[in-house]
């Protein structure tokens, strides 16, 4: 039971870079005073959107902004946000007066189709339908005004992201001096060094100031508090954390992984809590100027790296517990090796966001900026880099010992430790050459990148240990299925979180969900996920619907009444098929799905079935066919095709039979319909059974008949009307045949009532005295002289020997050994047993 997370890391890891991001982007206020002014729908109230004066005022102001494309960014995603407003609101207006539209056009099309040109009709008709066609050109105007505005705040909105977007790619191609010019550390450092002390003299001008002094020895007993607190939260959280999780794991032996899991999460809170608190004790004593005041604030993001990294590696390379906290089973020297790396790489990451807040505070350049963060970032891409290296150690396809593949997630360790060392290269390159945007993105995207893939081997690690407390199997828990699909959807919804990582914004994320949950368009058909939903959740209560129906009909209605049990198969397979087919267009209409726009898709699609899917269109044609007709029905006894066998089930697509040995066969029902059938018990059960039977020549005939008739009438499964026969058939090369034949009430027992009857034969022949012949065959010789070549051909026996063997004359032809070099063919031997020929022996 390994105890791994992904939502949660993947929340607070995300949140941490995000936090940091938006600490630095606070300077990012509008240029040059840009303020746009409230237009979004709710603050205008307009009857009709599409004819307000500010929809058209942020319109034209939008579009004159993406023209000049001066704005800065921040002013164009207040215009975009307005603009989102208004895309929901006219998208909402498209559907107004549907209702009444759908009723006008019903009204239009039971009037007929309007009269062609030069042909006339009644006066009062004509008069209804153009008053039906104004009232409804008059409905359709609302849609069409929203329809025009919904896409011009769609373009708009699309030419907005293309702009900010081409100016990210263009910050990203940007090229500063290369921070290995000598000539940019002087710069680097005096703005650090001016930070500093711009910072240290705005503590010293708010404790100069009696106002802000006297507030801070007041507030000074609740700062000391607050900052204790934090420091024992910050320091000790983790330790008591630690104490409480090994308490609980003596005690708890069923889910002991989820126990673990939950505990560990106070490494995460009382920590952050800690940090928290402490930045609020640093507030309250009134000594930060507005520098101080926002790396103070941003405490917790500065720790929050080294929080998130410490808990990370508690949970993933420890040895604890024989292998837990250890998924990828390394060596000790190994996980230490990681260990240390990932902890040096939080503390780069912590100190880069204090000098960055450091930077933020001084009129430094951007070339100074990349000179200061350069030494930072290029420790940062060395870390990850050997962190790439101890982690392509299982880039290997075999076990050293077994020879079996490894599990599938050390092929994914492995190429996440290849991709780091790719990274950690190009950085440092980057970085070298000046781009300084490019390098900062490649670092901060890659380190978060690590955080949520160690998230998500965290939490795909509870899911396996959720599901062993569930289902109260341990070793399985693997191997299921369930546990795996969850996997599956976590890796897919921290999709999104990895795109933010990236450097997408959640204008992106938003614009997707929007087109999402504006469907797509197949033809003139619309489907959104609102539609699809309703056909999934409408079709399925159907289908549940039919299946009971079916499940009563089985069980509790059809055996009641007169029908075989082919018939019941066939009318619970009929009601499937049609409740099945009703549900589709209950939920397709409830849906508000148009087919008929899918009409040429269908057309087409038809021709493809033609062509690629005849066979599977035939089988289920004859499937239907089996059903209605029922030429055959469940539990008959047939044979088709050399298979024989009773059928068990007939499907859409086949029939499958049982044979006698207990094998299934699956015949396509197009060859149970076009093909030659033998149905041994349609309608009815009975048939006939035939017992052949031999005697030795000589014997009296009539007594044979008499004993036969008389074994035929005792056999219970023989029917008496009609009374069963025995014929003299002929006579054989070795007896004499008779056969019995009878009808029997039970065809399906005719090989039991073969057995008995001859077994009951066997028994009066015997008590009879009667003789049942076997097959005999002479074999004549038509070269004998064969047989003295092999006598001659012997070795000679030794002389001390006192007898000799007798010569081939004498022997027996029928005692004879032929020699294995003898080779008779049938032209040397003769079957007939009237006489010898060519001089053979006789018998």
């Amino acid at each position: 039971m390994r105890s791994r997370v992904l939502g949660l890391l993947a929340v607070l890891a995300l949140c941490l870079l995000s936090w940091v991001d938006m600490s630095v982007a606070q300077t990012a206020t509008p240029e040059g005073g840009e303020e746009a002014p409230a237009t979004t729908p709710a603050a205008t109230g307009a009857a009709a959107p599409y004819d307000d004066p500010a929809w058209e005022s942020l319109a034209m102001r939008t579009e004159n902004a993406l023209e000049a494309g001066r704005a800065s960014n921040f002013a164009l995603s207040t215009l975009r946000e307005d603009l989102v407003e208004w895309r929901a609101l006219f998208l909402n207006m498209q559907s107004a007066n549907a209702g009444r539209i759908r009723t006008l056009q019903s009204q239009l099309q039971a009037l007929g189709e309007a009269p062609a040109e030069g042909e006339t009709e009644p006066e009062r008709i004509a008069s209804q339908r153009e008053t039906l066609e104004t009232r409804l050109a008059n409905l359709r105007v609302p849609v069409q005004l929203a329809t025009e505005a919904h896409t011009r705040a769609d373009r708009l909105i699309a030419e907005i992201d293309t702009l900010v977007r081409q100016r990210w790619v263009d910050d990203l191609s940007t090229r500063v001096t290369s921070p290995l010019n000598p000539e940019v550390w002087f710069e680097a450092w005096h703005g650090l060094r001016d930070g500093l002390r711009a910072v240290m003299n705005e503590v010293r001008a708010q404790y100069a100031n009696p106002i802000r002094r006297d507030q801070m020895w007041s507030n000074l007993p609740g700062s000391i508090l607050l900052g204790v607190i934090g420091l024992v939260l910050l320091l000790r959280g983790r330790k008591w954390t630690d104490w409480l999780a090994r308490r609980a794991s003596a005690r708890t032996a069923r889910g002991r992984g989820v126990v673990e899991f939950i505990l560990s999460l106070g490494k995460l809170v009382l920590p952050f809590a800690g940090a928290l608190l402490l930045s609020m004790a640093l507030q309250i004593t009134g000594l930060f100027g507005m520098r101080g005041e926002a790396i103070v604030e941003n405490l917790p993001a500065i720790v929050g790296h080294i929080i998130v990294a410490r808990w990370l590696m508690s949970m993933l390379f420890t040895t604890r517990d024989a292998g837990r906290g250890n998924p990828l089973e390394m060596a000790e020297e190994t996980l230490a090796r990681v260990r240390r790396l990932f902890l040096t790489l939080a503390w780069v990451l912590s100190a880069g966001v204090l000098i960055k807040l450091l930077a933020d505070t001084t009129d430094i350049t951007d070339t100074g900026r990349a000179a200061l963060f350069f030494p930072l970032g290029a420790l940062a891409a060395v870390l990850l880099w050997r962190i790439g290296k101890s982690l392509r150690q299982f880039d290997t396809p075999e076990d050293e010992d077994g020879g079996h593949a490894k599990p599938y997630r050390f092929f994914l360790v492995a190429l996440v430790g290849r991709g780091l060392s790719l990274v950690g290269i190009a950085a440092i390159l980057l970085g070298i050459l000046g781009y300084a945007q490019a390098f900062d993105l490649l670092i901060n995207a890659s380190t978060g990148t690590l955080f949520l893939l160690g998230a998500l081997a965290l939490f795909q690690g509870l899911v396996f240990d959720i599901y062993s407390l569930i289902t109260r199997t341990e070793e399985g828990a693997r191997e299921a299925l369930v546990p795996i699909l969850i996997g599956f959807m976590l890796s897919f919804a921290a999709l999104p979180v990895l795109a933010l990582i990236w450097g997408a914004r959640l204008s992106d994320m938003s614009e997707l969900w929007t087109r999402f949950r504006e469907g797509f368009n197949i033809g003139a058909t619309q489907i959104s996920p609102t539609d699809f939903l309703t056909f999934v959740l409408i079709f399925a209560l159907g289908y549940t619907a039919t299946r009971l129906l079916q499940g009563a009909l089985r069980t509790t209605v059809l055996p009641k009444t007169r029908l075989d049990t082919g018939g019941q198969t066939a009318v619970v397979s009929g009601l499937g098929y049609v409740g099945i087919f009703l549900a589709a267009v209950i939920a397709i209409t409830t849906a508000g799905i148009d087919l008929s726009g899918l009409a040429i898709v269908a057309g087409a699609l038809s021709v493809g079935i033609g062509f690629g899917l005849q066979t599977i269109v035939s089988n289920f044609v004859s499937g239907i066919i089996l059903l209605i007709e029922r030429p055959i029905s469940q539990g008959d006894w047939i044979e088709v095709g050399g298979q024989m066998g009773y059928v068990r089930n007939i499907s859409v697509r086949a029939t499958r039979i049982e044979t006698f040995d207990r094998t299934d066969v699956i015949i396509p029902n197009a060859d149970l319909v076009s093909g030659t059938v033998t149905n041994y018990t349609r309608g009815n059960t009975v048939g006939r059974v035939i017992v052949p039977v031999g005697v030795a020549y000589g014997t009296d005939t009539k007594r044979v008949e008499r004993i036969l008739q008389e074994v035929a009438e005792a056999n219970p499964m023989v029917l008496l009307q009609p009374p069963p026969g025995v014929l003299f058939m002929g006579f054989g090369a070795d007896s004499l045949d008779f056969e019995i034949r009878a009808i029997l009430r039970d065809v399906n027992w005719v090989l039991s009532v073969k057995s008995e009857m001859n077994h009951e034969i066997a028994r009066r022949f015997a008590e009879e005295g009667i003789e049942i012949p076997f097959a005999q065959r002479d074999v004549w010789l038509r070269n004998p002289e064969v047989l003295r070549q092999g006598a001659d051909d012997e070795p000679e026996t030794d002389g001390d020997s006192d007898t000799a063997p007798p010569p081939p004359e004498q022997v027996a032809p029928a005692a004879r050994t032929l020699p294995r070099t003898a080779h008779l063919d049938e032209s040397d031997m003769d079957n007939s047993p009237d006489g010898d020929a060519d001089g053979g022996d006789g018998r």
